[in-house]
C-alpha cells in the first residue's frame, strides 16, 4: 500500500491552502501549497494558449502570473487534472488521471518507517523535501531549475552532491519545455559561465579563478558571489533588502535578464540584459580579435598588437569571422627576445580552451617569466584568487572573445616578437616623451601665471573684506557674535526674531570638521553646502556664501528674513546663522534624502519612488506654494522654484528651500516687474524671462515643470533631437507621447 499525500492544485481556485504537505494530510481539488510568507504558490498551470497543464511555482503577488519553476516541463498533462503525491519511498510523484508517473523527485528514502518525508514550499521559492525526525534535505527545486534563477539559488557543480545546477530556456512562451539556450557554468581552465546556443557558446560571463575562494560584491542593492572551495564551485545573487522582488530569466530567444518588481506600476522592470548587441556575442571578432562596442563610426573588431586580419578582404566587408592571425615578421616566439604587451579594460579571453591556472601566490613577474619559458604561452594575467593571493592564468592556444571596456574590467599580457615589441617599446617612449615635454612647458607656463594670480588674489581680498564690512554696518543686520553667547538680529522691519540663534563660527567649523571635503552636499550658485554634526548629536546643513558668489548681502539678508518668518511643513526650517566678519552662513535642519533632483533623474534610485510616493511629493510641493502665496502673514514670490530646490527628509516629505531670490508683495499687488532677471532657466515663465514680469503665475509655472519632470523622470532641459522643440514642455506640446525613465 502506498503512504501517499495527494495534491490536486488549480492556481485560480484557492479554496484552502496548507505551507507544509504530510502523510498525515489531504489536499483536495482546488487547495494549494502557499510559503510562509504568502510569497510563492505551487500548483498546476497552462502557459499562455496553451491546453495542457504543468505542476509549477509563481510568485502570489504578481499578475499577471509569473512561473519561475516546472516539475514536468518535457511531459504535460494532456486530461483535465493531475495528482502529486508522496509514494511508499519518500519520493514526490506527479502522476496523471490515469495514475501514469510524469515527474519524480527520484531521491527514494530507504528507511521509509522511521522518517516519514515532508514537502514545504519556503518563501524563497524553494520547494524542498525534508525528513521530518532530522531535517535532512533530501531533495530541493533550487538544485534543478527551469528558466529563473532566484536570490540565494545557486548556479554552478555541487562537488559532494555532483549536482550541477543551470538554467535552460522554455521552448516558447506556450511551452515551457526544455528549449535550445543553456546557461551553465563551464569548469576548464579558470571557471565562467555560458550561455549556449545548444551546443555552441553564444556569451561567456567571466569568474575568478583559484581555489578556496569566496568573493562577494556589490552593485545597486544587491551582492553577487562567487565561491569556489572543496565544496563547491558556484555564483549566486542576493537582495539587500528582502521585501524587493528579483528574478534572472532566460527566455526563448536567448536573452538573460535581470527583472524587479515595480509594484507601484504591476509591472517587471529590466535591469539589464544580456546579450544585446552584436559585440555581445561570443568571438565575435574571431580568434586574437578584439571587440570595442565603442567605435560607433569605424568596424568594432580590431586585432591585438602584433597581429593582422587572416583575410583583409572578409576584414574590410566588415566580417570578422576569421579573426587574425600573428604577422610575419621571420622571427620566431621561442627564446627570440620576444616579450609582452600589457592591455588594459579588457574581458579576458575564453579560458576553457588551452588555458590553466599555473600558480595561485606568483607575482606578477614570476608570472610572466613562467610564461615566457614556455614557448606554447600566448599571454598571462595576474588575478587576485583569494582576497590575499595572486594567481596567474596563462592561455597556451588562441586568445577568442575579448571585449574593450571604458574604464573597467581586466589586464592581459599578449606575447609578442622581439620586431613588434621594439615598435611598442619604441611609441611608449615617444608618447612619454611627449607628455614630458607638454607637462614641462605646462609648467613654465602656469608658475609664473599662478603667482601673479596668487598675489592679485590677496589683493582682492584684502579689498573686497573691507568693502563686505562696510556694507555690513551699512545695512544695519546688526548681528553680535560672541564665544558661547548670541543676541536677536534685526529685520527689515526693525523687529527681531528670539528663536534664531548665531552660531559661533568654532562651533560650525567642529561641526563640519573644518569644513571637509568629505562633508560636502552639494554646490550651487550661492555657493557650497556641508553636512556637520553639532556637539548634542544634532545633525545640520551649513550654507555657506561663496566669496565669488552672485549672490551677496542683499539675498543672504532676503533669505535669512524670510524663513524665520515662515513656518510650514513643506519649508525647510532655519536654525540659524553665522557671520564672522566677512563670512555669512545660514544653518538648516538636515536632510539625509538631499534635493528631488538627484532621486528623479537617477534611474536606479528614482526606481525604488513608487507612484504613491511621487503624488506624495507633489502635494507636499503644491501645500508649500500656497502657504507662500495666499496662507502665509506675507506673500512670497519664489521666482527660483527648481527641483534641485526641494529637499526630502527621512520620510521623502518635501520642503522648498532657497529664499535668497523670494519676493514680498502688498496684499493687494498682484504682479511686479524687474529690469534683473534672476532664477534658473527652463523653470522661468516666459513673461519673466523676455519682459521680467513676476507673480505667483511664475511659481506656479516652475511648478508644472518640476510636476512633468517627477512623472516622466526627465529633466526639462533634456535635449530631443527628433523634434523642434529642445525641452520636456516643447516636447509635450508637439503631441509626442513623454516616454517614462521611471
Amino acid at each position: 500500500m502506498f503512504k501517499s499525500l495527494i495534491l490536486i492544485i488549480l492556481f485560480f481556485k484557492f479554496c484552502t491552502s496548507l505551507d507544509t504537505l504530510t502523510t498525515n494530510k489531504y489536499i483536495k481539488d482546488g487547495q494549494s501549497l502557499i510559503s510562509k510568507g504568502n510569497n510563492f504558490a505551487l500548483g498546476f498551470f497552462s502557459p499562455g494558449n496553451s491546453s495542457y497543464k504543468y505542476l509549477g511555482i509563481c510568485y502570489v503577488k504578481v499578475t499577471p502570473q509569473t512561473i519561475v519553476w516546472v516539475a514536468n516541463r518535457n511531459h504535460p498533462i494532456i486530461d483535465s487534472s493531475g495528482v502529486l503525491s508522496i509514494n511508499q519511498y519518500g519520493d514526490l510523484v506527479l502522476h496523471d488521471s490515469n495514475n501514469r508517473p510524469l515527474w519524480s523527485t527520484n531521491v527514494s528514502v530507504q528507511d521509509q518507517v522511521t522518517t516519514s518525508p515532508v514537502a514545504q514550499l519556503h518563501d524563497s521559492g524553494n520547494l524542498v523535501l525534508v525528513q521530518d525526525n532530522n531535517k535532512k534535505v533530501l531533495w530541493q527545486s533550487f538544485d534543478h531549475p527551469t528558466d529563473t534563477l532566484l536570490p540565494n539559488m545557486k548556479l554552478g557543480l555541487n562537488l559532494k552532491t555532483r549536482i550541477n545546477t543551470f538554467l535552460t530556456s522554455w521552448k516558447s512562451k506556450d511551452d515551457p519545455g526544455t528549449g535550445n539556450y543553456c546557461y551553465k557554468m563551464n569548469l576548464n581552465g579558470s571557471p565562467q559561465v555560458f550561455l549556449y546556443n545548444g551546443s555552441t557558446p553564444y556569451w561567456r560571463n567571466t569568474l575568478s579563478p583559484g581555489n578556496n575562494v569566496s568573493i562577494a560584491t556589490s552593485s545597486s542593492g544587491q551582492k553577487f558571489f562567487f565561491v569556489n572551495n572543496q565544496d563547491e564551485i558556484s555564483s549566486y545573487y542576493s537582495d539587500d533588502d528582502p521585501s524587493i522582488m528579483t528574478r534572472v530569466v532566460l527566455d526563448n530567444t536567448g536573452l538573460l535578464q535581470k527583472l524587479m518588481w515595480d509594484d507601484g506600476v504591476h509591472q517587471w522592470k529590466e535591469q539589464w540584459s544580456t546579450p544585446r548587441y552584436q559585440s555581445d556575442k561570443y568571438g565575435h571578432c574571431g580568434s586574437y580579435g578584439k571587440c570595442n562596442p565603442d567605435n560607433i563610426n569605424r568596424f568594432e573588431c580590431m586585432c591585438l598588437l602584433g597581429y593582422e586580419p587572416k583575410s583583409p578582404r572578409d576584414w574590410y566587408l566588415r566580417d570578422s569571422s576569421k579573426g587574425c592571425v600573428r604577422k610575419n615578421s621571420g622571427l620566431s616566439m621561442c627564446k627570440n627576445g620576444e616579450g609582452f604587451v600589457k592591455l588594459e579594460h579588457l574581458k579576458l579571453p575564453d579560458s576553457s580552451i588551452d588555458a590553466a591556472l599555473i600558480g595561485t601566490s606568483m607575482s606578477s613577474s614570476e608570472c610572466e617569466q613562467a610564461c615566457l619559458t614556455n614557448c606554447s604561452c600566448t599571454a598571462f594575467t595576474s588575478m587576485n584568487t583569494d582576497g590575499k593571493g595572486t594567481g596567474c592564468l596563462a592561455w597556451y592556444g588562441e586568445l577568442i572573445d575579448i571585449l574593450q571596456y571604458t574604464d573597467v574590467g581586466s589586464e592581459l599580457n599578449v606575447r609578442v616578437d622581439a620586431t613588434e615589441l621594439a615598435k611598442y617599446t619604441r611609441k611608449s617612449k615617444r608618447s612619454l616623451s611627449k607628455k614630458r615635454k607638454l607637462a614641462i612647458a605646462l609648467v613654465s607656463i602656469a608658475v609664473p601665471m599662478f603667482l601673479v594670480s596668487l598675489l592679485a588674489y590677496i589683493w582682492l581680498a584684502k579689498k573686497k573684506k573691507t568693502k563686505v564690512k562696510r556694507k555690513v554696518h551699512k545695512q544695519s543686520l546688526n548681528f553680535a557674535s560672541t564665544r558661547g553667547s548670541f543676541e536677536g538680529h534685526e529685520l527689515e522691519d526693525g523687529s527681531t526674531h528670539p528663536d534664531l540663534p548665531i552660531f559661533d563660527l568654532s562651533c560650525i567649523v567642529a561641526a563640519t570638521e573644518n569644513f571637509s571635503p568629505t562633508n560636502k552636499l552639494g554646490q550651487g550658485g550661492f555657493g557650497s553646502v556641508f553636512k556637520g554634526q553639532l556637539s548634542n548629536g544634532q545633525h545640520i546643513a551649513v550654507k555657506r556664501l561663496s566669496k565669488s558668489s552672485r549672490q551677496g548681502i542683499e539675498e543672504f539678508k532676503n533669505e535669512l528674513m524670510l524663513i524665520a518668518k515662515l513656518q510650514h511643513r513643506n519649508l525647510v526650517k532655519l536654525l540659524g546663522c553665522c557671520i564672522p566678519e566677512d563670512e555669512t552662513m545660514l544653518i538648516y535642519e538636515y536632510m539625509p534624502n538631499k534635493s528631488l533632483d538627484s532621486i528623479i533623474f537617477d534611474h536606479t534610485r528614482a526606481s525604488f519612488l513608487n507612484w504613491k510616493k511621487r503624488f506624495e511629493i507633489i502635494l507636499g510641493i503644491a501645500r508649500g506654494i500656497l502657504y507662500l502665496h495666499q496662507d502665509s502673514r506675507l506673500k512670497i514670490i519664489h521666482r527660483d522654484l527648481k527641483a534641485s530646490n526641494v529637499l526630502l527628509d527621512t520620510e521623502m516629505n518635501p520642503k522648498i528651500s532657497d529664499f535668497g531670490m523670494a519676493r514680498i508683495f502688498k496684499e493687494d499687488q498682484t504682479q511686479d516687474k524687474t529690469t534683473r532677471v534672476v532664477g534658473t532657466y527652463g523653470y522661468m515663465s516666459p513673461e519673466y524671462v523676455i519682459f521680467g514680469q513676476f507673480s505667483t503665475k511664475s511659481d506656479v509655472f516652475s511648478f508644472g515643470v518640476i510636476l512633468l519632470e517627477i512623472v516622466s523622470g526627465r529633466k526639462n532641459c533634456d535635449s530631443y533631437q527628433k523634434h523642434p522643440s529642445q525641452n520636456l514642455i516643447g516636447y509635450g506640446n508637439y503631441g509626442e507621447k513623454i516616454e517614462l525613465w521611471i
